[in-house]
């Protein structure tokens, strides 16, 4: 005969729900600062990992620390930790941000510094909370077994539904900033609703709802100030004032203005600068479309801002251009903002032209359709997420969307900064099955940039003139690009695959040579 499961008290219940709280706010600081950490760092498969990893350890010395707590504290205790880890991980991104343009080690010493100290106090939340439970049956308690099977199942079901929420909605619509706070105050609504609940079960709790009425003040300033915190503390990194900033579900998107420069920041990374991008988009695009003169269909991949489209269009024989671009924030942003319609030219809303807002890859598993050239203008390959997109398996998938004389012009990262990595995409592009002829372009807001012509015709020569008006490139122009210096010449390399992500291994290593604290 199954035991008889006795109902949990009223007590008993707001405990237990508290752990659904508390396990989704100790959640969502983890994947806040794991995501920023992404953001302004790059490489987000090692931040997720290091940021998970010293979450976990540091829990599991909260859960050891906890048992030092005497059970005629074990209220005041909780009450005191949820404050404290609301207070803490509330404010955990806002201080981040406001260090982000500090030296490294020191962001780095305030990201890990935040990460142990909250995993130290969600790990302690859990054994309290037991005990707790323990304490508030009347007569005979109940079993240790049926204790922690409630406790673990709501524990288990608030992270089930941050993680669900995090990427969906909170990081898009809050923000960072915004979402640690509101966590923040859910922790320190748990404490004010347990200490109302058991008030008769603590004498001279008067400190301590002080502490929760100042907590409280704290978090909610802090999210009404939150837009401006951000705003600050990117005028502060960016060296410009942000006349735009906004929170994707794949990326911080920034947009900086300093006298008459405007620059595109993706996580922190300057996608270009108003004043020398056309000599970037010139080289990426009119290369390729001097190779495949006729060129009628035109597949531009990545590209959001409608720069290289604007090139492209440039050829009244161009009937069609499909631009795939995996973020809506940035194709929006650049078909309504007049000052940057004013610099693609209104290419996003030229009728030749179709935006698509998806996943390259899953759009090209999914499209039948061929192109006589592709422009890839992906960002670089600083995480395993990008680092898929310049991969052996996705340039031989691009092939199947090329015509037999098809062209394609990839960026491919600097030749002179990270000559591993340029070599690496060159490599991979004739791992698929593609001839190449790599090539640069100096563009003073990148220095030396680096790009790759790829077609399946062996006889593919390098383009001697142009056919449409440019402001960077002539026939002189031309044929120093694909000519390279000894301190750019290619480099032994392996190709890019998918279980194998060598490029990003190469990327930072090379960039890790040259760049500062």
């Amino acid at each position: 005969m199954a035991p008889h499961r006795r109902p949990l008290s009223t007590p008993a219940i707001v405990l237990v729900f508290s752990v659904f709280i508390a396990a989704s706010c100790g959640l969502a600081y983890e994947l806040v600062i794991a995501a920023l950490a992404s953001y302004l760092l790059g490489d987000s498969l090692l931040q997720f990992s290091t940021v998970i990893g010293c979450y976990l350890f540091a829990m599991g010395i909260g859960s050891h620390l906890s048992r030092y707590i005497r059970d005629d504290r074990l209220l005041r205790s909780f009450v005191e930790v949820e404050l404290l880890v609301g207070l803490i991980g509330g404010c955990s991104a806002a201080l981040l941000f406001a260090l982000f343009a500090a030296q490294s080690w020191a962001f780095r010493s305030l990201l890990y510094g935040l990460v142990f100290i909250v995993g130290l106090l969600v790990g302690m939340e859990i054994p309290l909370v037991t005990r707790l439970l323990n304490q508030q049956s009347d007569g005979e308690r109940p079993a240790l077994g049926d204790l922690v099977s409630r406790v673990l199942t709501f524990d288990y079901l608030g992270a089930l539904a941050v993680s669900l929420l995090f990427p969906l909605i909170l990081a898009p619509w809050l923000g960072l900033v915004r979402t640690a706070f509101l966590f923040g105050l859910l922790n320190a609504v748990v404490a004010a609703y347990t200490l109302f609940v058991l008030r008769r079960q603590l004498a001279q709790a008067g400190g301590l709802w002080l502490r929760i009425a100042g907590v409280l003040a704290v978090l909610g300033v802090g999210m009404a100030m939150a837009p401006r915190l951000t705003e600050w503390a990117e005028n502060r990194a960016y060296g410009g004032t942000v006349v735009h900033g906004a929170q994707s579900p794949y990326q911080r998107v920034v947009l900086t203005r300093w006298q008459d420069d405007l620059r595109l920041y993706l996580n922190g990374d300057l996608q270009f600068s108003s004043r020398d991008e056309y000599r970037y988009h010139e080289a990426l695009v009119h290369p390729a479309m001097s190779l495949r003169p006729g060129t009628r269909s035109v597949l531009i991949l990545g590209g959001g801002d409608g720069l290289a489209a604007r090139e492209v269009l440039k050829y009244p024989e161009v009937q069609s251009v499909t631009l795939v671009d995996l973020d809506a924030e940035v194709t929006d942003l650049f078909a309504t903002l007049p000052e940057l319609v004013s610099l693609n030219q209104g290419a996003l809303a030229d009728r030749r032209l179709r935006v698509i807002n998806d996943d390259a890859i899953h759009w090209l598993e999914q499209s039948s359709n061929t192109f006589d050239v592709a422009i890839v203008d992906f960002p670089d390959p600083t995480t395993f997420a990008t680092g898929k997109l310049y991969s052996v398996p996705f340039y031989r998938l691009l092939s199947r969307h090329l015509a037999a004389d098809g062209v394609v012009a990839v960026q491919a990262s600097s030749p002179f900064y990270v000559p591993h990595a340029f070599w690496c995409i060159d490599t991979t592009l004739r791992e698929a099955g593609w001839h190449t002829l790599p090539y640069h372009a100096y563009v003073p807001s990148f220095g030396e940039w680096g790009y790759v012509l790829a077609s399946h015709d062996a006889a593919m020569r390098p383009p001697t003139q142009f056919a449409v008006r440019t402001r960077f490139l002539d026939t002189a122009t031309a044929a120093a690009m694909f000519v390279f210096p000894p301190d750019m010449a290619p480099r032994p390399v392996q190709p890019n695959r998918l279980d194998d992500l060598a490029l990003v291994r190469y990327f930072e290593k090379d960039w890790l040579r040259v760049a500062p604290d």
